[in-house]
C-alpha cells in the first residue's frame, strides 16, 4: 500500500526536503517534491561550539516553508533528522525547541553511524530494484558510499545493494570533515593559498587514515558518492551550462576529471566560482573543500571513477518511515 511521507534532512550547509510515495510491497519511491536551502546552519560551530542565532533563523524560516509544502502535499508520516552541526554544537535545545514549534514534531540527532546506514539505504535500494528487473549494466558490489557533508562526511560499505529494511552486512564510520568545516578551518584566502591548501589535505589525509583502520575500504568495487559536493563537481565535470539532476544522477566521473575539477575550484576566485552556470550559489564558498575531499578519496584508495548519485540520505529516511509504519 502506497503512503505519502515526508523526510527531512537538516545538515551543516543545506537544508532538504523530499516528499515521496512510497511503496513497501513493490519497492517503489515516487518523488512528490524535492527542495534544497542552504541555510549553513553550522556557521563557526567548529570555532564557537554553537549554533549562531542567525543560523537558527535561517533554517527555521527555511522549514516553514517546507512545513506549508507538507500540509498541501497530504503527507501522513514526517520523519526529520539532524546531523553534524547539531551533534556538535552546546546549544543544540535551542534548534530542537524551534523544530518542535515549526513543524510539530522533534528532529532526531542521528549519529554519524546512523546516518551513513540512511545514507547508504538511499543510494543502493535503486540499485536492488534495477537488478531484480534486469536492468541494463550497474555498479557492481560491494559499494563504497561516500557521503561528503557540511561539517562530516560518512563513509559506509556493503556487500550488496539490499532491500533497505534488511540492515546488510554494513561497515560505516564518520569523520569530521566536510565542505563547511574544512573551509572555516583552512581556506581562507581568495583564492587559497598553496599552504592553505595543504593544511586542508593533510586534514583529511588523517581522517582517511582512520577510515582506513576502520573499515576494508580496497574490498569495494565501486565508489558512489552522495550530497552536493558530489553532484556540483559532476555538473562541472560534464560540461553543464545549468544544474541537470537527470544528466548528473548515475553519472561516472573519472579520477582524473575529479582532480581537474578540484584544481580549477580551488585555483579560482570567488567571483570565478560564482559564475559557473551549474553551481548553486549557497556552495560557491565551500565547493572547493568538498572537491578535495572526494579527490583525496579517489586517489588515497584507487578508484578509478566515482558513480554519483541523487538519491542519498532523503531517501533512506523515507524509507525508513515507511518501514517503521
Amino acid at each position: 500500500m502506497t503512503r505519502r511521507v515526508a523526510a527531512i534532512d537538516c545538515g551543516t550547509n543545506s537544508l532538504r526536503l523530499l516528499i515521496a510515495d512510497v511503496d513497501p510491497i513493490r519497492h517503489e519511491l515516487t518523488d512528490v517534491k524535492r527542495r534544497m536551502e542552504i541555510v549553513r546552519l553550522g556557521q563557526g560551530v567548529d570555532a564557537t561550539g554553537r549554533l549562531a542565532p542567525d543560523a537558527l533563523d535561517r533554517t527555521m524560516r527555511a522549514l516553514a516553508d517546507y512545513a506549508s509544502d507538507i500540509r498541501a502535499a497530504g503527507a501522513v508520516a514526517v520523519r526529520m533528522v539532524a546531523t553534524s552541526a547539531t551533534r556538535d554544537a552546546a546549544n543544540a535545545a535551542d534548534f530542537t525547541s524551534g523544530v518542535h514549534r515549526t513543524l510539530g514534531i522533534l528532529p532526531e540527532v542521528i549519529t554519524g553511524r546512523e546516518e551513513a546506514g540512511l545514507s547508504f539505504a538511499g543510494a543502493t535500494a535503486e540499485l536492488a530494484a534495477e537488478a531484480r528487473v534486469g536492468a541494463g549494466p550497474r555498479p557492481e558490489p560491494p559499494f563504497l558510499v561516500v557521503d561528503i557533508g557540511g561539517g562530516s562526511t560518512e563513509f559506509v560499505l556493503g556487500k550488496s545493494a539490499g532491500d533497505p529494511r534488511d540492515g546488510g552486512d554494513l561497515a560505516a564510520i564518520s569523520v569530521d570533515v566536510g565542505c563547511v568545516r574544512l573551509t572555516e578551518r583552512h581556506l581562507h584566502s581568495d583564492p587559497p593559498t598553496h599552504a592553505e591548501v595543504a593544511a586542508a589535505t593533510a586534514d583529511i589525509d588523517r581522517s582517511l587514515d582512520a577510515v582506513a583502520a576502520a573499515i576494508a575500504v580496497r574490498d569495494a568495487h565501486t565508489l558512489v558518492g552522495l550530497a552536493g559536493s558530489v553532484t556540483s563537481i559532476t555538473a562541472i565535470a560534464l560540461g553543464l551550462k545549468t544544474y541537470d539532476a537527470s544528466r548528473t544522477h548515475h553519472a561516472r566521473i573519472t579520477a582524473a576529471s575529479v582532480h581537474g575539477v578540484t584544481d580549477q575550484l580551488l585555483g579560482e576566485t570567488r567571483q570565478q566560482r560564482a559564475a559557473i552556470g551549474s553551481l548553486h550559489p549557497g556552495r560557491v564558498d565551500v565547493i572547493g573543500a568538498g572537491a578535495l575531499v572526494l579527490d583525496r578519496v579517489m586517489q588515497r584508495f584507487g578508484f578509478a571513477d566515482v558513480v554519483t548519485s541523487e538519491h542519498d540520505i532523503l531517501d533512506g529516511i523515507a524509507w525508513s518511515i515507511a518501514d517503521a509504519e
